[in-house]
């Protein structure tokens, strides 16, 4: 059954800022956008190709000018490394995408002003205007101030802090802007046009150097009282003496455990501190950065050791599923971000969302273990922006 979008309430229409036309010019110097080759460079955490300068989306729907469903929104999201910026129509089809590299150490309003020259620019390659576009859409990392637009002290972006983003932005495009966590933007967007299309309320984990996520019920974003909300990386699944650190300084969090980071260092651990036999220590000894993705592959190979590794993985998600599906008993729980294993295209994905379930259901209520559905993300790296732009749009229908 296909849900309704449902109102979002007072605090996401309170993210909503009022345009202020013609102070662009004054407030900033619009940058030349570099024209480089595109490259790809491998992340650190997980050996995924990154594509650096990119003008085409990977798994979002794309729709022609005539065919698109007005009215329009920009959904932009942040990343540590790159920008996505789409412009995407009310049926959440994207009419034109847009990469461009942070560029995090020239600061939050340098990486601003080529935002707002990128949109123009895709914005005149479709013959459009500022006026086509009804609201903006913008989704960061935390941590973050929503109601009052800020970014406070964001780790993956540390020269960023203490900037009113939101209405820096609103000025630069001179559009309202709706402001949300990264996480609860990717969220939406599988809730809106990916995995969730079809589910009232979704929980979302974002598997990557991190653990992120999103809370989305009824339509409505959990962003808590604190811009807080839906921290999911942060529940906690170990509370021994002995449990792992989290990048967070916190001790026993799902991050610490689940990230693409965490597994590399599991399994680093282990072959550190154990003469046991895997087909991952040769390849490492021979000068091979060890990520996720080599587990990954050694996994698929047959390596007992990388199989243990992707499935103990599998089964601290599920302990966290339960803590969260029990708090606020989401219709479906989706798991996305760069490591998915293959996802359900690889047989590695299946058994890996298959074991997740298990746990689930083996420490659930039986009614939940039958009704809430666990299931891999399909929009990909799009998932931000479509959903920053999906949380625009749902903010500018329940302000009429």
């Amino acid at each position: 059954r296909r849900r309704s979008i449902g109102h979002l309430g007072r605090r996401v229409q309170a993210t909503i800022v009022s345009s202020r036309l013609g102070v662009y010019t004054r407030r900033f110097r619009p940058p030349t956008l570099a024209t480089s080759r595109s490259t790809h460079q491998l992340h650190p955490a997980f050996g995924l190709p990154q594509d650096t300068n990119s003008m085409t989306p990977t798994s979002a729907r794309r729709v022609g000018l005539s065919e698109a469903q007005r009215p329009f929104f920009f959904g932009i999201d942040v990343g540590g490394t790159n920008i996505k910026i789409g412009i995407v129509d009310d049926d959440g089809g994207t009419l034109a995408f847009r990469q461009i590299p942070t560029q995090k150490q020239l600061g939050p309003a340098d990486a601003v002003a080529r935002i707002a020259v990128a949109a123009s620019e895709m914005l005149i390659d479709l013959g459009l205007t500022l006026s086509d576009i009804n609201i903006v859409g913008l989704g960061t990392p935390g941590t973050m101030d929503i109601p009052k637009g800020m970014l406070l002290q964001p780790p993956n972006l540390p020269t960023w802090r203490q900037f009113p983003i939101r209405d820096e932005l609103s000025l630069a495009l001179s559009k309202p802007v709706v402001f949300a966590n990264d996480g609860a933007a990717a969220a939406y967007g599988e809730y809106w046009v990916g995995t969730g299309s079809e589910l009232a309320s979704v929980v979302m984990l974002t598997l990557g150097t991190g653990v992120g996520g999103g809370i989305i019920l009824d339509g409505v974003s959990l962003d808590g009282q604190h811009s807080h909300g839906g921290e999911c990386g942060h529940v906690i699944i170990d509370s021994s003496d002995d449990a792992r650190a989290c990048p967070c300084g916190q001790e026993g969090h799902l991050e610490a455990y689940a990230s693409a980071t965490a597994v590399a260092k599991r399994t680093a651990e282990i072959l550190n501190n154990s003469d046991r036999a895997s087909t991952i220590r040769p390849r490492v000894e021979s000068g091979e950065l060890l990520t996720s993705l080599m587990v990954a592959e050694e996994a698929n190979r047959g390596d007992a050791l990388a199989d243990e590794i992707v499935m103990q993985t599998a089964d601290y998600l599920a302990i966290a599923v339960v803590s969260l599906v029990h708090t606020v008993d989401p219709e479906g729980v989706i798991l996305g971000g760069a490591m998915d294993f293959g996802g359900n295209a690889d047989e590695l994905g299946r058994r890996f969302v298959g074991r997740v379930r298990a746990g689930f259901q083996q420490n659930t209520f039986p009614l939940l273990a039958e009704k809430v559905t666990i299931d891999f993300a399909s929009l990909g790296g799009d998932a931000g922006y479509l959903g920053a732009a999906g949380l625009a749009r749902a903010a500018a229908k329940a302000s009429g």
